[in-house]
This record gives structure tokens, sequence and C-alpha cells, in this order.
């Protein structure tokens, strides 16, 4: 069996444990691919700022595709090497159509570098308060003049899976829908950014083949990658809807399931 050429991961629920650190056995396995000349990128729903934050923790370096594929990052120089913005119009029209629907729904804009909130947008993250920026009014978070990797919609009366079936019934023409796992969180990009596709045009710019890639998620914004990839491997811990679509699964984040894989493709034992 070749070896893949490159690993790309989703982070929360898949490469970290629960706590959001990297097991040492964890770190050990992508040391060892990397050794053997596999590249790890990490694709993720988080921002930059959050990448340089677990870079810092763990040494890691290399690209991260982030925001759901919006943004190509490089982590050792802290650049956005391309992004993909999502139209404010659009974002204007999903949110009316979506409040609409969802009574009480609130919503923030991910930049990148910060989250500008609405007051209806109650969802607070410990881990980035530093980020977060309140805005007066629904209406004052569209004068924003800072290019936009996401719309962020919140409801503390749907699950995110109720949430997701509600905003493609009214606006799922226009925009690209998925979450990953936040309570209430639905996740809105540009339409046609999803993860498989800016991993698929990184590759094609290395010369690296969709059948040379393993690829690691747990939530429905991995599902994407997880299709496009030579093999996908769907977590132990992952949503019922990845676990029923995704044929190959290894162990749960908590198991290092990850390093699990990795273990027995290049060598290597906890």
């Amino acid at each position: 069996m070749l070896l893949p050429r490159l690993i790309a991961s989703d982070l929360d629920g898949t490469l970290l444990r629960n706590d959001g650190t990297l097991s040492p056995r964890t770190l050990r396995a992508l040391r060892t691919a990397e050794s053997a000349g596999a590249e790890v990128v990490l694709v993720t729903a988080r921002p930059p700022r959050f990448v340089d934050r677990l870079a810092e923790a763990a040494g890691l370096a290399g690209t991260a595709v982030c925001s759901n594929g919006a943004l190509v990052y490089d982590i050792g120089t802290r650049t956005v090497v391309s992004s993909r913005a999502l139209p404010l119009a659009t974002a204007r029209r999903v949110a009316t159509a979506l409040a609409a629907a969802v009574p009480e729904i609130g919503f923030a804009l991910e930049t990148g570098d910060q989250v500008l909130y609405e007051p209806a947008y109650r969802l607070r993250l410990s881990e980035d308060i530093d980020a977060e920026l309140p805005v007066p009014s629904l209406a004052d978070l569209w004068l924003t003049d800072v290019p936009v990797t996401k719309l962020l919609a919140w409801s503390d009366r749907l699950d995110a899976d109720a949430l997701l079936a509600a905003a493609e019934e009214g606006a799922g023409d226009e925009v690209q829908l998925t979450h990953s796992g936040g309570r209430g969180l639905l996740e809105i990009s540009a339409s046609g950014v999803t993860k498989a596709g800016t991993l698929s045009m990184l590759c094609a710019g290395r010369g690296i083949d969709a059948t040379e890639v393993i690829a690691f998620g747990d939530m429905p914004n991995d599902l994407t990658v997880l299709d496009w990839a030579g093999t996908g491997y769907a977590m132990g811990n992952a949503h019922p809807s990845v676990l029923a679509a995704i044929r190959t699964h290894t162990l749960s984040n908590e198991e290092d399931g990850v390093a699990y894989v990795i273990e027995r493709l290049f060598g290597g034992a906890a």
C-alpha cells in the first residue's frame, strides 16, 4: 500500500481531545508522518487566531484551511494565503430570510480576526472572548467594511441540525450552509466554499491527487472533505450523519483515533 502524501484533519472532536489539547501520542504520530514525507494540513471551521494558539502550544507549522474553506493560512508566517469572502449583501439577505423563519435568532460575522455580534447573538466562547466585539444593533452589523469569512446564526431554541434544516428551506440556494456541532450554531459561507473545495485546490497546486490524501473528521462540515479524500475516516465520536455516510471509521478523539490510523500506516506506537 502506498503511503498518503497528505493528511487532512479537522481539529475539534477529531485531532484534539475534548479539553482542546493535542495529546502527546497524536503529536508523535503527526511528527512520524511528516518525517516520512507526508504533509499535515489542518482543515477546520476555526479561524486563524485559534490555529495560532494551538500552534504555539504544540509547535505546529505548515498550512491550515480555516473557516470551513474560506481561508488558506500559513501557520509559520501567520499569513492568509488566499480567501473567499462572503459578500455582505448576501449575508444580510440570508439573515433576513432566517430571521423570518426562526424567531429570536441572533447573528454574528466572523472576519478571521474578530467576531462582530448583535444583541440577539448571545453565544459566547470563553477561549475567544478577546476577539468578540459587540455592535449596538442588527443593522449595525451590516456596516462593517472588513471582509467576512462566515455569517454565524445562533438559536437557543433549536439545535444545530434543526437550524440547518430551516436554513436549507429558506436560504439554501444562495450560500453554503453547514454546522460543526456548536450548540444551536449554524455556519454560513459564500456559495461553493467548502473544506473539500479549498483542500482540492491546495492539493492541485502541490501535484497531489485525491487518492493520495487521507482525511479525518467528525461533523457535517467535514463530510465534503471525507468524501473527496482517497480515504476519509469518521471519528468514533462523530455526528450520526457522518458515521452513516462514511464507511471507514476510527477510534474517538479521546482515544487518539487519528494517531491510531497514522501509527498503522507509518509505524510507531502509543
